[in-house]
């Protein structure tokens, strides 16, 4: 099989044309092979299948296949019907707030020292540890989810800011000049470490829903970002296409290049949208044919692996 074209990636993402997308794999890449997490004594973060098993167990979930508990956003939606959103909330705060470690990954791309914009659909704070650790600055978007008070807002903290400042998502180009500044953009909620009265969650089917029709009304996503997507490669970390809602999330952002280029004059030619990569450890057939019919090349690569090979790239100076 062929090998990520390491070059190319580095070459871009050097020069700030290339959106790094973290998914789910992205947040388990620090976590020992072959080992297994415990609530009670959580060495890592839980993966999303782990922790729709224990919120399932802990709210009695009514199942009638055993698959039907890995189903986070059904049980997380059932979880909160019997107990409440503050109480789904408070509990995803005790499970995803801890001494976690980064992983290779997160210190390589802290490292990076160009303005880029981080896409995080995690609700950990990993990559947010990362830059802290590294002395490194960048402005925090969170998209929230479950708090009717600034539902339709984004929170944006600029650099060092202790309380977040409430924006329309689509003005936020008055506030951050992407040409000078990183972004790391939580689209599906997150978690935050010093005071639980930020934490919101995009985790239940109505969530989802509501996600998803913001989508269609460009509310979901600031303009400001998904106008500098229209011609930048994306590298997805850590995520499979099983994940129904990002696969909406990907046709509109493909949506968003085809209309780039079409308003260049030259009309929608694939050959001039730029090439973007995806990093999954055994992709299914149906994976590869997803990924690949979306513009997107997909390399069965562990993403250790990947971090050290594109370490190599950058150190070697290859253009």
């Amino acid at each position: 099989m062929a090998e990520p074209p390491y070059g190319v990636i580095w070459n871009r993402l050097k020069r700030g044309r290339v959106v790094p997308f973290l998914g789910a794999g992205a947040s388990l890449a620090a976590r020992p092979a072959g080992a297994c997490w415990d609530p009670d004594k959580p060495l890592s973060l839980p993966s999303g299948a782990e922790l729709s098993r224990l919120l399932a167990e802990e709210t009695s979930f009514p199942f009638t296949r055993p698959n039907d508990v890995d189903d986070l956003a059904t049980v997380s939606s059932y979880y909160c019907d019997m107990n409440g959103r503050r109480v789904l909330r408070e509990r995803l705060r005790e499970l995803l707030v801890g001494d976690y470690p980064c992983s290779p990954l997160h210190h390589f791309l802290a490292s990076i020292d160009v303005p880029l914009v981080f896409v995080v659909t995690n609700y950990d704070t990993l990559l947010e540890q990362a830059f802290t650790a590294a002395a490194r600055p960048y402005d925090l978007v969170i998209h929230p989810a479950d708090r009717r008070d600034y539902a339709n807002a984004v929170l944006w903290w600029p650099q060092g800011a202790a309380e977040p400042q409430f924006r329309e998502p689509n003005r936020l180009e008055q506030d951050i000049d992407l040409a000078r500044t990183t972004v790391i953009y939580k689209m599906h909620g997150s978690v935050c470490r010093d005071t639980a009265r930020w934490d919101n969650f995009v985790i239940t089917e109505d969530d989802y829903i509501d996600f998803l029709s913001r989508m269609t009304t460009h509310t979901a996503v600031p303009s400001l970002f998904s106008a500098d997507f229209r011609d930048k490669s994306f590298l997805f970390l850590g995520y499979s296409l099983r994940d129904w809602n990002l696969r909406v999330v990907l046709k509109n952002l493909g949506r968003e290049q085809a209309m780039r280029t079409e308003s260049q004059g030259d009309g929608p030619d694939d050959d001039e949208l730029p090439r973007s990569w995806a990093i999954q450890r055994n992709p299914s057939e149906f994976e590869r044919r997803l990924w690949e019919a979306r513009g997107v090349s997909i390399f069965d690569v562990d993403i250790d692996e990947f971090v050290g090979k594109l370490r190599e790239a950058a150190e070697g100076g290859r253009t």
